[in-house]
């Protein structure tokens, strides 16, 4: 007697008909003919009558059944205990990432990693890489997202995304008409900028000192959404990685004349203790990349 019999007896008994019975366990109907037939040769007794389309419990399978729901829910329960002690049916994978990463690039591998893993909960914190790295040596993370750069020797990297920061205007600014535009340009525009201490604000600050320029910010927001509605009305320009703009009909990039590069990698502790969901996820994270 083995547990496929037990699960397909079990399901028979509860739909009391043999094609319903095969579409809940996603198998043909012959197959499951065919498989409770050699259960009940197994057994050396009839455990259901066929009446018509309607099949019924015989004496036999009313005993049977009442052993076999308890069996599958040991079984079940044994799975369970098992997932459990390898972390993946309880636990919490804790992601930090900055607002473009977190909107654009993480839902689709959060959501499929959550098919895949039903019962672990994914915490996504917005936050900027400067506090992120603080996080994780802080162990308030489990992973972050940061610029591939100075990376505090506390912590280990894993590549994860080569993205260009492009200018980002309204469909209708001259500027959207451009091929490239130089620094100078831009600074001379009105800004809308994340705050400092997420990764393209801090580049662009860099530029600012680079170029010796005297920028006033028109607007500072961490909100992502409310950036981007500024621009689209042209009330200013902004920075953003180009996997925004992939993503939003109503804005134009246009790369820097000086083009640039970012590298971001997902970080964790480099001695911090990783379970086994917190592996899974890294290995996961792998296949989008």
């Amino acid at each position: 007697m083995d547990s496929k019999h037990l699960r397909h007896f079990v399901a028979v008994a509860e739909h009391s008909h043999f094609t319903l019975a095969a579409k809940a366990l996603h198998i043909a109907q012959p197959a499951l003919s065919i498989s409770i037939k050699k259960f009940e040769q197994h057994l050396g007794v009839e455990l259901f009558r066929r009446e018509d389309r309607k099949v019924t419990l015989t004496h036999e399978g009313k005993v049977l059944y009442e052993h076999a729901k308890r069996v599958l829910q040991q079984l079940e329960d044994a799975q369970l205990a098992i997932d459990e002690l390898k972390g993946l049916e309880k636990g919490e994978v804790r992601l930090g990432a900055p607002s473009m990463m977190g909107s654009y690039f993480f839902p689709e591998i959060m959501m499929a990693f959550k098919m895949q893993y039903p019962n672990l909960k994914l915490t996504l914190v917005d936050a900027g890489t400067g506090s992120i790295k603080q996080m994780l040596l802080d162990g308030e993370l489990d992973f972050g997202v940061i610029n591939n750069e100075d990376v505090p020797e506390d912590l280990e990297v894993d590549p994860l995304l080569d993205s260009e920061m492009v200018a980002v205007v309204g469909k209708q600014h001259p500027i959207a008409q451009q091929e490239t535009i130089t620094f100078e340009q831009f600074f001379d525009n009105e800004l809308v900028m994340f705050q400092p201490g997420y990764f393209h604000r801090d580049f662009i600050d860099k530029k600012i000192k680079q170029y010796g320029k005297e920028v006033q910010f028109s607007f500072e927001t961490n909100l992502l959404p409310v950036i981007l509605n500024i621009v689209k009305h042209e009330f200013a320009i902004t920075a953003l990685l180009e996997l925004v703009t992939q993503h939003e009909a109503d804005v134009v990039a246009v790369p820097f004349e000086e083009r640039v590069r970012l590298n971001l990698a997902l970080a964790w502790r480099r001695d911090g203790y990783l379970s086994v969901a917190d592996r899974t996820f890294i290995e996961f994270v792998k296949q989008y990349t």
